[in-house]
Order: structure tokens, then C-alpha cells, then sequence
């Protein structure tokens, strides 16, 4: 197939020639085989990988791979709803019409009735009303916990945050950063402790999973996304470590901690 003939034959619009595109890859008869032996739980990982790699080109303020990176998110949302129509549970349209739907009954100060407003009465209105809205969709579902719908397939430091978020809205938290500061600490001692008592490995395991929660709680109330702070840390243990390994006189196994230190502390140095 060539470029004029997959631009001129498959749709009129570009959203158009998207659906169109992967109806074709996915057609019994003549489609690529593997896009026709994909499944909604095969195509999921992929689906997360492309999330992360618009998140990774928004944080190298890349316009152009931006761009591109969105473009394969987009294409995994349509490869799920042709799926989806194959199996006649929904397609394409139904999930824009369930998201716009969804969009205008969670803004009425913005869709409904109510007399124009100023950002701020808008911004109050809307987190006055969000809770409610939330619960009530919960309601319609068949679920009533307001932990309900954070999904369990996050990234395990995300989730974490979502969940304490969502407590937060009906009063469960801290009242300040100083007293999670100090559970951060009585976490951490607990660990100490645990190793101190030569506790089994489970409890160990329980203990540490304690204290991550405790930081990212902590992240949460010095208004700090634990994910970004997390990921800027990797970035910048990666440009300090392959210093190390380009400016190191002999193989990293063979040379000894305090070398490599000094060579991390000018690593450090560098970053400022």
C-alpha cells in the first residue's frame, strides 16, 4: 500500500483514517498478524508504556517527540475500542460520547445552570461539588468506597498517593507535614527494630512497605509529586554513576568504594 493510496482511501479526516487504519490491521482476512492475535490484556502493558513515554517527552520539553509519543497513545485507545466493537461491547464513538457525558455532569459550574462566575468561585465550586459527583457515580456502579476506582495496576508509588488523596477528601489526614515528618521517622525506626529482633523476612517486607507509604505522605503534604521527585532522583543517580564509570582508571568491580565515592562527589559537584 502506498502513502497516497493509505491517506486517499481510508478516511476523509484524520481521526477517520485512524479507525480505519486499525479495522484494516486488525481484519481477519488481510490484517497483520500479530495486531489480529492482540488481546485487551496482551495490548495493556503497552498501553502503560505509552503513557510513560508522553510523561518522559512533557519532562524533556520535546514538542516534537511529544507529539509523536501522543500519537501512540491514541493509537492504543483505538486499537482497545476496535476491540472492544469486535466484540460488540462498545467502539470508538461510545467512549467519546461516555467521556463527554462523564465530563459534563462532573463540571456544572462550568455546563450548568448557574450564573457566570469568576475563576476562583468556579475553582471552589467545583471542589465543593467533585466529592458528591464521585460518590454519586460510585453509587450507579454499585460501589460506595471512595478508594473505589484507583486502579490497582498503577505504578505502586502513585497508587499510594491517589489512595491518600482520596482519604483526604472526607477528612482522613494529617493535619500538618511536621506529624507525618515524625511517622516517617517511627517508620524507619521500626525497621531498625525489626532488624534488631532478627524478625522473619516478611516482617521486614511489611515494615519497609510502611515507610515508603509514610514518605510518599510525606511528598503529599510539602505539595511534592513523589513520582516526578522520584524519577529526577533516578535521572540525576544515572548521570552521577555513568560519570563513575567514564572517568573510573580501572573496571568498577575491581576498584574500591572510596575511589568510586570520590568520584561520585564530583559528580555531585557538577549538578550545581
Amino acid at each position: 500500500m502506498s502513502e497516497n493510496f493509505t491517506f486517499q482511501n481510508l478516511g476523509n479526516t484524520p481521526l477517520e483514517r485512524l479507525i480505519a487504519l486499525m479495522a484494516r490491521l486488525r481484519d481477519p482476512q488481510t490484517g497483520c498478524p500479530w495486531d489480529k492475535e492482540q488481546t485487551f490484556k496482551t495490548i495493556a502493558p503497552y498501553t502503560i508504556e505509552e503513557a510513560y513515554e508522553v510523561s518522559d517527552a512533557i519532562d524533556k520539553n520535546d514538542m516534537g517527540e511529544l507529539k509523536e509519543e501522543l500519537g501512540d497513545l491514541l493509537l492504543q485507545v483505538v486499537f482497545h475500542a476496535r476491540m472492544g466493537e469486535e466484540q460488540g461491547a462498545f467502539d470508538f464513538a461510545e467512549i467519546c460520547d461516555t467521556l463527554v457525558r462523564k465530563m459534563i455532569s462532573r463540571h456544572p459550574h462550568v455546563f450548568g445552570d448557574a450564573e457566570q462566575r469568576d475563576s476562583a468561585t468556579q475553582t471552589q465550586a467545583w471542589a465543593q461539588n467533585w466529592e458528591s459527583l464521585k460518590a454519586q457515580e460510585r453509587s450507579q456502579k454499585g460501589t460506595s468506597s471512595v478508594l473505589d476506582g484507583v486502579a490497582s495496576a498503577l505504578p505502586a508509588l502513585m497508587r499510594a498517593e491517589k489512595l491518600q488523596k482520596r482519604a483526604a477528601r472526607v477528612g482522613f489526614d494529617w493535619p500538618n507535614a511536621d506529624l507525618v515528618l515524625a511517622k516517617v521517622t517511627e517508620e524507619a525506626a521500626e525497621i531498625a527494630e525489626a532488624q534488631a529482633n532478627g524478625e522473619p523476612q516478611h516482617r521486614i517486607h511489611e515494615e519497609v512497605g510502611d515507610l515508603l507509604f509514610a514518605v510518599t505522605n510525606l511528598a503529599r503534604k510539602l505539595g511534592v509529586d513523589p513520582e516526578h521527585a522520584l524519577r529526577d532522583t533516578n535521572r540525576k543517580f544515572t548521570n552521577r554513576f555513568q560519570y563513575i564509570e567514564k572517568n573510573a582508571d580501572q573496571d568498577l568491580s575491581d576498584m574500591p568504594l572510596d575511589d568510586m565515592e570520590a568520584l561520585w562527589q564530583k559528580a555531585k559537584s557538577k549538578d550545581h
